[in-house]
Parts: structure tokens; C-alpha cells; sequence
């Protein structure tokens, strides 16, 4: 981007910046947004996967930038991806990196409607083989009762399972949990153990407080052998970034300033299907990244013909 843009673009820099990599076919486009402000600042477009050089020198031209103007970098939100962290060191030193909250919630959340969806599976694989007939005895009785539990349970399963992610659940809910889990206890592990997870990104935490939560929800996870394929994720080396944020309260812990920019790409492709070439991007991105500085001077001249008009 020229000059005037990065300007108009770091003109009231908050010092925070979210960092992502999107992929469309062969082609990879690295951003760079205003985690605060919300606007984007840079963009690269590459025909083959990032490596750590690519992002070496795409955050070199941020530096640039920023050094430019006496900026400095504050803090950093990324995806979980191993891209970033060494190339974020040898560039700016030792700026607070925060993983973004949302992705380590997403993975975590894929794993525990996994083992939900697993639990279905197993439940059916338990039902009983009764005898033809109507059943006579007490024990055939009490099997066909057990048959018909485990029938219905895996629906119920099913239709309930957005309440083992769900980060509230009402009185009514916690009924209806506790009902369709009946006879898996491992289930009602699940939902305590996510619970712990949204408990563990709480603002009102301290960075102590919340390395010892996060300590406690893996002992936990550990005495479960059942669970722990499930939610490896828990046990990542880098897991401990995704509470940087608690040390500063200004630093966003996710990275939904450029997720709002990767999404609005992706719908755009859906519609200008001849935007396929690594030029042909890398103008698409540029004309929106204009039209979006200049969209700012539009609004504040309707607001001044408005106000004209009404005065």
C-alpha cells in the first residue's frame, strides 16, 4: 500500500495489531488489522503456503511502517498456528503475543461434540438382543425397558448436544443435560470440563489465578484415560499465549478485527468468480482497502449535508 493509505490507516494507531493467513486455492493472503481500531493496515498475497520467511518479511514491512511514524508495536493476537511466534520474536522482540481466545475455544468445543457424538455410537452398540415376542419374565421386562432407554437416548443425545458447549445453561437446561446423560458419566465430565475452559479466559482473573485453573483442568483431564485423545488440545505447549491478555487490559483476545476482513473476502469470491489470479487478489484487496479509507470522508460529508439540511 502507498503512503497516503498507511497514513490514513496509522493515523490513530492503538499500538495492537491481529495477524492472520488466509487460503484461497493455491494462493495464501497474509493481514495485518488495527486490533482496536479496526482497520487494516497491510496485506500480501502469495502463490504458495506461508513459511516462516514470508512472515519474517511481511511483519518486517509493518515494522517499517510503524517505524516510519514512531510507532510502536504493543501486542500481537494470532491464530494458533506455529507461523508466528518465532518470526514475531526476531522482529519485535519480545512483544506480548496472545492466541486468540476463539480458536482455542473452537478446537476444544470440536472435540468435546466428538467424543458427544462418539457416546451416540457406543449407545447404540449397547442395546440389548431380546427374544421375539412380547416379553414374560421380569428380566426380559427390565431388558426391553433398557432397550427402549438406549433407543431413545441417542436421539435425545443429538438433539441436545448443543447444551455440553453451551457457555450458560439455565435451570431448565441443566434438567435436560443431566436426563439425556444418563448412564454416561463421561458425558457429564465433558460439560464440567468445558465449563473450566470458559471459566479459565475470565478477564477477572489474575495470570496466576488463571495458570492454576489451567493446571487443575488438565490434572483433571489426565485422571479421565478416556478423554485424553479427546481434548489434547488442553496440553499444547502454546496454550498458555491464549491468556496473555490478562496482563493487559487493553489487549483484545481474539483476532475478530481480521476475521471480519477474511470474511468479507470470502464473500465477495462468491460472487466475482473471475477474481482467481495473484494479481487479480492482490487488486481486489487493494480497491477494498480504498474504498474503506475513502467510505470515512464519505460518512463525515452526509453527516455535515444532514446536519446542513436540518439547521
Amino acid at each position: 500500500m502507498d503512503g497516503d493509505f498507511l497514513n490514513w490507516a496509522l493515523a490513530d494507531f492503538s499500538g495492537y495489531v491481529a495477524a492472520d493467513e488466509l487460503y484461497d486455492g493455491p494462493f495464501c493472503m497474509l493481514s495485518a488489522v488495527d486490533n482496536r481500531c479496526y482497520k487494516r493496515i497491510l496485506y500480501d498475497v502469495l502463490d504458495h503456503d506461508p513459511t516462516h520467511e514470508d512472515i519474517r518479511a511481511f511483519l518486517g514491512r509493518l515494522q517499517t511502517a510503524l517505524s516510519a511514524r514512531d510507532l510502536a508495536l504493543v501486542g500481537v493476537t494470532t491464530d494458533g498456528s506455529a507461523l508466528y511466534p518465532e518470526p514475531l520474536a526476531e522482529v519485535f522482540g519480545d512483544v506480548p503475543h496472545q492466541i486468540c481466545e476463539f480458536h482455542v475455544v473452537k478446537e476444544v468445543v470440536k472435540a468435546v461434540l466428538g467424543a458427544v457424538a462418539s457416546a451416540r455410537k457406543g449407545l447404540a452398540a449397547k442395546q440389548p438382543k431380546l427374544r421375539k415376542g412380547r416379553p414374560s419374565t421380569p428380566g426380559a421386562k427390565q431388558a426391553a425397558r433398557t432397550k427402549k432407554r438406549l433407543a431413545e437416548q441417542p436421539a435425545a443425545l443429538f438433539s441436545s448436544r448443543h447444551l455440553f458447549v453451551k457457555r450458560h445453561l439455565n435451570k431448565t437446561e441443566r434438567k435436560t443435560l443431566w436426563r439425556v446423560s444418563r448412564g454416561v458419566p463421561q458425558l457429564r465430565v465433558l460439560r464440567a470440563i468445558i465449563e473450566q475452559v470458559y471459566a479459565w479466559f475470565d478477564r477477572r482473573c489474575r495470570t496466576q489465578t488463571a495458570l492454576d485453573k489451567l493446571a487443575k483442568l488438565r490434572r483433571r483431564v489426565q485422571r479421565f484415560t478416556s478423554l485424553g485423545d479427546t481434548l489434547k488440545k488442553l496440553f499444547a505447549p502454546t496454550l498458555e499465549k491464549a491468556r496473555t491478555f490478562l496482563d493487559d487490559t487493553l489487549l483484545p483476545s481474539t483476532s475478530n478485527a481480521v476475521e471480519r476482513g477474511n470474511r468479507r473476502y470470502r464473500k465477495r469470491q462468491k460472487h466475482v468468480y473471475r477474481v482467481r489470479t495473484q494479481v487479480q487478489i492482490s487488486a481486489r484487496l487493494a480497491l477494498d482497502m480504498w474504498r474503506e479509507a475513502q467510505a470515512e470522508g464519505r460518512q463525515q460529508t452526509l453527516a455535515s449535508l444532514h446536519q446542513a439540511r436540518a439547521g
